[in-house]
């Protein structure tokens, strides 16, 4: 288990991380989210020990991270982190090696990888002469290869085609059932929706929301109705808490401020003609994102 313990980090007179709590259970994959310049990357480096934390601690298992520690640990960045004239063979050796692992194992290793990703035929290519996609799929190896107890996943779908990305989702949810600890990062919220049990949502450092994914969608006073059928548009839009009604491929989303005014849009709905749908949903996950968000800033203003 993970333990982010009310770490805070300073450069110089910037606060970077404002007094940040969090724990990742194992098998949990847990979802750290922000804007650019929220804060993500100096947690990250904090947790694998690049950083000393002004304030607070983190903790993988009761210990603090050292060393010994981040041997544990398997970091996916978003920047490309590849020796490009090396081979495939040879970054993978340096990292697995780096990690306390043994040759022959990292070689057993890759070539169950490389196989299961099919690209066999790439082992003893250079970096370089791979193709974006390619890369991140030696980038993922090398953040895997020694089966971290803890892994760090920072945009890791980059350059990747829907094929491939469902591929690296079959094979993160095996790490999670195998019960490794793992953070996600990624500005793709329906990836997040996809993955995470629990997440986090930095503005400026500073924890704006914290919870259960399913509790916070749950809680989230704003909500969509859907709508299929012919309706009074500008009859729904006076009504009061009515946020905006649209129409997107023949479909009618009608925002509301709360779950209470539902009742009010219905009493105008099945007043249409050809309604066959009348659902109540909650907001996507990037919908509150932008709420949240929105409202950090506004309330520096």
């Amino acid at each position: 288990m993970l333990q982010v313990k009310h770490i805070t980090k300073y450069y110089e007179q910037v606060k970077a991380v404002d007094d940040l709590s969090f724990e990742v259970q194992d098998g949990e994959i847990f979802g750290l989210l922000g804007v650019n310049g929220a804060g993500k990357t100096t947690t990250f480096r904090m947790i694998i020990g690049l950083l000393e934390p002004t304030k607070g601690e983190v903790l993988l298992d009761g210990r603090p991270i050292d060393y010994q520690v981040t041997d544990y640990i398997g970091f996916l960045t978003e920047e490309r982190s590849l020796l490009t004239k090396l081979t495939v063979k040879e970054q993978i050796l340096y990292y697995g090696i780096l990690k306390g692992m043994k040759e022959k194992d990292i070689l057993e290793k890759l070539d169950m990888w490389l196989e299961r990703f099919g690209i066999t035929e790439y082992k003893t290519r250079k970096i370089k002469e791979l193709s974006k996609g390619n890369q991140q799929k030696i980038q993922f190896i090398s953040a895997v290869i020694h089966e971290p107890k803890l892994l760090i996943l920072d945009e890791p779908f980059t350059g990747l085609d829907p094929l491939n990305v469902e591929l690296f989702m079959n094979v993160i949810r095996e790490f999670k059932e195998k019960g490794s600890s793992i953070i996600f990062s990624s500005h793709r919220m329906e990836h997040v929706e996809m993955f995470c049990e629990k997440l986090v949502i930095l503005v400026k450092g500073k924890s704006v929301l914290k919870g259960e994914l399913k509790q916070i969608k749950k809680e989230y006073r704003k909500k969509n109705i859907i709508v299929d059928g012919d309706i009074a548009v500008q009859d729904i839009k006076k009504i009061d808490g009515v946020l905006s009604v649209e129409n997107q491929n023949g479909i009618w989303v009608i925002k509301i401020d709360d779950e209470k005014r539902v009742d009010d849009v219905f009493q105008i709905v099945k007043k249409g003609k050809h309604i066959t749908k009348f659902e109540v949903e909650d907001p996507s996950l990037n919908e509150i994102f932008l709420s949240k968000v929105g409202e950090s800033y506004e309330n520096e203003v």
